[in-house]
């Protein structure tokens, strides 16, 4: 067994990477000339530019949608929370890419190859007459949707980036924390605010598209407020190719599901062969094979302890699919803990889900104006969120954790599941701050005799800060903590595959927003005046969110209940001491 000095030098060579890191060449690479902020701050500039993109899209398409497709509320509303879904889940099929064939940097390339293709497309359809709706006529109230060839071009161009976004969405940010060797205290310290200055990156990028972009969109033109982010994408893909010399990574480890389908059927088939009393009894290879091959080995667990079949030898013949190893098992329970989890993360993601769609059509109803000479555009609120993310997780990361660190001794400051907790009850206030500030919009409007669908009601837009700043308050915890805990909860060699379980839990939660909203919709119309109409100012949104409010408080209480039985994984740096003793 190869020996490693405590000062990571191995043999009197110079150091390195011992998390089993390699360059593009499958050959180890050393630590003084790879990986950590160095190779990251590459990497953070192409999430930048592509964050800009994404948002310069998403940001404004409700708007685009009605004003130049002449689309309903509803209707308009669903077509961007079933895009947004998309977008959200596509990256589950590039995690398996990446973790079973290409690895995390080549299906990356292919996949932003492709996103930019789909921005591109995007700019065309929006810059060229033919492909553009026509206007509406009669000062704006006589208005045909746009024809469906008109339409389909324009989903093509947003559904390719989709398709783009599951190869480079799920792998980007793996490849990101992978910049950091787990062994090596000094990175293992750096990686731990790896994600918030992560999504710090990523909240600049939509800053800028929130102000800039979608001013430009509002009132220069759609192909130059496409075109920009455009362009800055593909810039960002050359300085992402800069840092290739700097970058490490990891071999792919096989198919996460082929692996854990084995488990299963495994255990299935020999679901009633008693379990040995003692573990070391069950299938496993040496801890000095694992590390031959430069793969992990995990310890049994108590856990779930039906999967623990699957590694029983007694009378079964060592094939795949019937005896599995003790570190595959684990592998398979470690991935089985996060679903409940991952179910608590839909309903906040629904709620998340109305900035881009109630939130901002809210917004046009509203008084915008601030000066004689100026108007807030509509998609614009979202850089309230943006700023209070910006502003929170400085605090949080230079303030906060350090001070609250002296007390809990943990050096995350608190765990990741009581920052989960967190976001989980603010995003219960937000809801409720929604649902009081639309019923003093409708009372106001009410006062006034403003039934109009294009009426204004007179009273100030800023009176919807407060739930785009909480929402921005809410992503510090719950979504930085969210993307951690599944990349750090994951084995280590279905690291793609967790870090996808947080874009899969905005996807779903998208899909379901748009299958709440059209149901509530529907429902309400049939009994009555419907909560979500075309013309907001005769509609009760109110209603919903207060509805939204008992869903978030129900799936608090849930998460309560989860994290009390909940117990993290082993860290890597202790079982690799506990076996450097044992050996």
């Amino acid at each position: 067994m190869l020996l490693v000095e405590e000062n990571g030098h191995r043999n009197g060579e110079e150091e390195y990477a011992q998390d089993g890191a390699v360059d593009l060449k499958g050959r180890p690479v050393l630590r003084s000339k790879t990986g950590r902020w160095k190779a990251c701050s590459f990497i953070l500039v192409y999430e930048i530019f592509e964050r800009l993109a994404y948002q310069g899209i998403a940001a404004n398409l409700v708007i685009y949608l009605t004003r130049e497709l002449h689309q309903g509320t509803v209707k308009a509303s669903n077509n961007v929370t079933n895009w947004s879904g998309t977008v959200w889940m596509t990256p589950i099929l590039g995690a398996y890419v990446a973790d079973a064939y290409l690895g995390r940097f080549w299906t990356f390339l292919i996949g932003t190859s492709i996103y930019l293709m789909g921005m591109i497309l995007l700019t065309l359809v929006v810059s060229l007459r033919a492909l553009r709706a026509s206007p509406c006529t009669n000062n704006g109230e006589d208005c045909s949707e746009a024809s469906s060839m008109k339409v389909g071009m324009f989903y093509l161009a947003l559904y390719i980036i989709a398709v783009g976004n599951g190869g480079t969405k799920p792998n980007i940010s793996t490849l990101g924390a992978g910049q950091f060797d787990e062994f090596e205290p000094k990175e293992k310290a750096q990686k731990l605010s790896f994600f918030n200055w992560w999504v710090f990156g990523t909240f600049i990028g939509f800053l800028i598209s929130e102000t800039v972009v979608v001013y430009i969109q509002d009132n220069v033109g759609w192909s130059l407020g496409y075109g920009l982010p455009t362009v800055g994408l593909g810039i960002s893909i050359l300085v992402f190719l800069l840092g290739v010399p700097f970058y490490r990574h990891k071999l792919p480890s096989g198919s996460p599901f082929t692996k854990m389908a084995k488990v299963i059927l495994a255990a299935f088939t020999k679901w009633k062969v008693p379990l040995p009393d003692d573990p070391n009894d069950l299938y496993e290879l040496s801890w000095e094979e694992y590390t031959k091959k430069g793969i992990h080995k995990i310890d049994h667990t108590s856990s779930l302890r039906c999967l623990d079949k699957a590694a029983v030898k007694s009378g079964i013949t060592k094939r795949p699919w019937t005896l599995c190893r003790v570190t595959q098992v684990e592998e398979t329970k470690q991935i089985v803990k996060l679903l409940p989890l991952l179910l608590v993360t839909f309903i906040p993601s629904i709620i998340s889900s109305q900035i881009h769609t109630l939130f901002i059509k809210q917004g046009t109803t509203l008084d915008r104006s601030m000066g004689p000479h100026f108007s807030i555009p509509p998609a614009c609120l979202t850089v309230f969120t943006t700023i209070f993310m910006l502003i929170s997780i400085v605090l949080y990361d230079r303030c906060f954790v350090p001070a609250i660190r002296l007390y809990t001794k943990n050096p995350r400051g608190i765990t990741m599941l009581q920052r989960f907790g967190v976001g989980l009850v603010l995003h219960v206030v937000i809801t409720i701050t929604a649902c009081l500030a639309e019923r003093k919009r409708l009372s106001v409007a009410r006062e006034n005799g403003i039934v109009g669908k294009k009426e204004i009601v007179p009273l100030s837009v800023f009176i919807l800060l407060p739930q785009f700043g909480l929402m921005g308050l809410a992503d510090v915890f719950l979504g930085i903590s969210k993307q951690e805990f599944f990349y750090d909860q994951a084995p280590e060699g279905m690291k793609s595959l967790g870090a996808s379980f947080f874009t899969t839990s905005m996807g779903v939660g998208n899909f379901l927003s748009s299958i709440l909203l059209t149901m509530v919709s529907n429902i309400t119309k049939e009994h009555g005046q419907g909560w979500i109409l075309d013309n907001l100012n005769v509609s009760h949104l109110d209603y919903y969110y207060g509805f939204l409010a008992v869903l978030a408080f129900l799936n608090l209480i849930f998460f309560w209940f989860l994290a009390k039985f909940y117990v993290y994984n082993v860290e890597v740096n202790q079982k690799s001491q506990d076996n450097n003793v044992n050996s």
